[in-house]
């Protein structure tokens, strides 16, 4: 690995150790994992490592082969603010662990990613592989749940992105070859094993050449709005409701949103369908996987996709160019913006006898369109994998 590479070059010795977090996609139930609605996802076989060793002296010092700047921190003594810069990810993991557990030993580490930035979840990905780099030089060791928990508040509390637990959820509960079947609202999740009658598949993963920073984009303003949508069903039902924050439109039926969705503003109503239809999509998904369907799983795919857009509207240009590209090319069964769709990539579920002249066509397609991009846009195939072991 280039990080130990690079360790050995900065620090004369070597690592003790190497972590690793694979990268997520999720096929169906994107946008939905905050309102505590169900998803289906996969690890795949690339990932974040960190090449990494204790410092008895309680420092963190890390730097990253996709970023400039060592950063430097105290486990004890971590910045009450984010600086705003790669490490504000990993500031916010020290201090959320630090909250449950005694940390007493830093770590020095290189971390390298092993596909672009945007839309593949690198940020949970580096955290999940940080925390167990540090918990390791701790003598600390979390169940997959706590492991989630942990590195969902960081993003959520230091950082300031309003996620869900989907990333973390896929990145440590995933297995090779099964499909991540989970209830976000009580955690419960099945692992649904590739049917023996299925036809094979790979991921490919498309990149547009745009990297995006999630805490920057439109992403939390989308699910204010679904909050909104929500307190505003609840209210024009009748029911009981309590603070803004703590509503979720997983508590509203779906007849309550039928009924009054006309009274909603046009952006809260559209999120709020978005929500409705994807829940439906994931388990119509499952259930089409775990009969080995995966032309139906495919379609619903292209579904979510097409929600995204309409419903939850997001996608640049290039996102939808390569969305429509994939929707004509021979070979792919479905596939979406990965992520929350603002830049960053798209993944499809591919026919392995059709992948590379499908990233082929694809990429001209594309680079016809927006050939400034020649030299940015990567396409990569990949296997599901074992999730990130806690």
């Amino acid at each position: 690995m280039k990080c130990e590479d690079k360790f050995r070059q900065i620090y004369r010795k070597d690592p003790s150790g190497l972590a690793f977090c694979p990268y997520r996609v999720c096929p169906i139930g994107a946008h939905i994992d905050h309102q505590f609605g169900k998803i289906t996802g996969f690890a795949i076989d690339k990932g974040i490592h960190i090449a990494y060793a204790p410092k008895l002296n309680g420092v963190v010092e890390l730097c990253s082969l996709q970023f400039p700047k060592r950063a430097q921190w105290h486990v004890r003594a971590v910045p009450d603010e984010k600086r705003g810069d790669w490490a504000d990810y990993l500031r916010g993991a020290t201090l959320e662990l630090g909250q449950r557990y005694p940390l007493k030993y830093g770590i020095s580490g290189v971390i390298e990613g092993s596909l672009p930035i945007g839309g593949l979840s690198s940020s949970a990905a580096v955290i999940i592989s940080y925390l167990k780099a540090l918990c390791s030089v701790n003598g600390l060791s979390l169940d997959e749940f706590e492991l989630i928990t942990v590195a969902k508040d960081a993003e959520f509390k230091y950082v300031g992105v309003s996620c869900g637990k989907l990333d973390q959820s896929c990145e440590v509960l995933c297995r090779k070859d099964h499909l991540l079947y989970l209830d976000t609202l009580d955690d419960s999740f099945e692992l649904i094993e590739k049917s023996p009658s299925m036809k094979p598949f790979k991921l490919l993963i498309l990149f547009s050449g745009l990297e995006r920073n999630l805490a920057g984009s439109k992403y939390n303003m989308r699910v204010d709005e679904c909050v909104s949508a929500a307190y505003a069903l609840k209210a024009f039902a009748g029911m009981d409701y309590g603070k803004f924050c703590d509503t979720h439109l997983r508590e509203v039926p779906f007849e309550v949103y039928e009924r009054y969705k006309d009274r909603l503003p046009e952006p809260w109503r559209r999120r709020a369908e978005h929500y409705y239809g994807e829940f439906s999509r994931v388990e119509l998904g499952a259930e089409a996987w775990r009969r080995g369907d995966i032309e139906k799983y495919g379609r619903l795919c292209f579904e979510s996709g097409r929600s995204s857009i309409e419903c939850w509207e997001t996608g640049s240009p290039e996102l939808k160019s390569l969305y429509e590209l994939m929707r004509r090319t021979d070979g792919i069964y479905g596939g979406r913006f990965s992520g929350a769709g603002f830049k960053g990539c798209c993944m499809a579920l591919v026919d392995p006898d059709f992948a590379e002249s499908a990233a082929e066509a694809i990429a001209r397609g594309y680079l016809a369109e927006f050939p400034a991009l020649e030299g940015k846009f990567a396409s990569f195939i990949c296997d599901t994998a074992d999730g990130a072991i806690a």
